[in-house]
């Protein structure tokens, strides 16, 4: 695989996104939560590019950043998608883009502490929304 840290924006969000959705699965199993339909619609609350871009938007609040991961969020942000989002507006898809760019990175850099901060983070700024 290419150098983790040459990825593009998009690439990163690509694997973000798989990786937040997953810690979303199993938070949403370990909640006893079984109900495809249940799980679909409570999963959704957390994943969903609205979702992403709030928790983002809170992050920075918090300052939670650092400097290496606001870079990792603009090149995430800033990168061109030729697919029109779907439900949402491009503002909100580029900030949710961001979001998953820097899970990537730090998944894809094993640095797993500081992605575990990151997802517990997210998951306590939906829960408390």
């Amino acid at each position: 695989m290419k150098d983790y840290k040459q990825l593009n924006g998009l690439a990163l969000a690509y694997m973000g996104d798989s990786v937040y959705e997953r810690h979303v699965r199993e938070l949403l199993l370990s909640e006893g939560k079984t109900k495809p339909n249940q799980l679909h619609k409570t999963a959704t609350q957390y994943v969903s590019a609205k979702a992403q871009a709030y928790i983002l938007q809170a992050m920075y609040a918090q300052e939670f950043l650092t400097e290496e991961e606001d870079r990792i969020a603009k090149r995430g942000r800033n990168a061109k998608s030729h697919s029109v989002p779907k439900n949402t507006d491009l503002q909100t898809y580029s900030l949710s883009s961001a979001f998953e760019a820097v899970i990537g990175y730090l998944y894809l850099g094993d640095e797993t502490e500081r992605l575990n901060e990151w997802l517990d983070l997210a998951v306590k700024i939906i829960k408390e929304k």
